[in-house]
């Protein structure tokens, strides 16, 4: 009896372990992410309905003249959905990594890391 009785309580212990290391989902106040974002000379304007644009001066590229793209935010799941002038769109998928009032900061699948400061 006593065997069962360690036996089970083994049994709950190891399924509280492994019930436990599930990674929870961050989540990010998108409120945060509306203004304009630099890093070096690539801009990154957010709009809060979920419209931007992007531009980089070191293409001799001005605000005027940025690419639009759509975003969203969900959970730590962040996709933009660059509009090509040409027709069709370009998505591109990151993980969300930090948002506060002044940091912005986000990887792609392959690891790549991004990180912009809050201009306005």
């Amino acid at each position: 009896m006593k065997k069962q009785l360690y036996l089970l309580i083994l049994l709950f212990v190891g399924s509280l372990v492994f019930v436990s290391c599930e990674k929870d989902e961050e989540f990010f106040d998108e409120t945060l992410l509306p203004g304009t974002w630099v890093s070096g000379t690539e801009y990154y304007k957010y709009m809060s309905n979920g419209t931007g644009s992007t531009w980089d001066t070191s293409d001799d590229v001005s605000e005027e003249e940025a690419q639009e793209f759509t975003w969203e935010l969900v959970g730590s799941e962040f996709t933009h959905i660059h509009i090509l002038e040409i027709g069709g769109t370009v998505p591109k998928v990151y993980t969300m990594l930090e948002l506060t009032t002044n940091t912005l900061r986000y990887e792609d699948s392959f690891g790549k890391q991004f990180s912009y400061n809050k201009v306005n």
